[in-house]
């Protein structure tokens, strides 16, 4: 209710757990606390206050996997190595030294634009 109040049109692709906005060229989602730290991989209590997700989305696995390892060797922590999940596609978790933490993605019902701008489908 507050994000509509705001003026942001909720995306039809939003489903119980998380909201997902169009944001000029970027996509927003939004997940309830409890539903972030199941998708992370932990408990709730380690999120703190105000958490949240940057995601990138990349067009294969082998692209998240090689941005995974490059933040690992940059100096990021590892939260959840890059898996197959259950929505169908392959994502994992790090966090950079500040703890803000990092999905990286390859969402196969999400594709990729030429220039590797996301833009959620119709």
């Amino acid at each position: 209710a507050f994000y509509a109040r705001l003026g942001w049109r909720e995306h039809k692709a939003s489903q119980p757990g998380v909201a997902f906005y169009q944001m000029h060229g970027a996509v927003l989602g939004l997940f309830g606390r409890d539903d972030l730290a199941a998708d992370q991989g932990r408990p709730g209590a380690a999120l703190g206050t105000g958490a949240i997700t940057l995601a990138q989305n990349f067009a294969t696995e082998a692209e998240v996997d090689a941005a995974y390892a490059q933040a690992l060797a940059a100096g990021g922590t590892a939260l959840k190595a890059p898996v197959k999940v259950l929505w169908g596609g392959y994502s994992g978790y790090w966090a950079d030294p500040d703890g803000h933490v990092w999905e990286l993605a390859m969402n196969p019902y999400w594709p990729l634009a030429a220039d590797g701008s996301l833009t959620l489908p119709e």
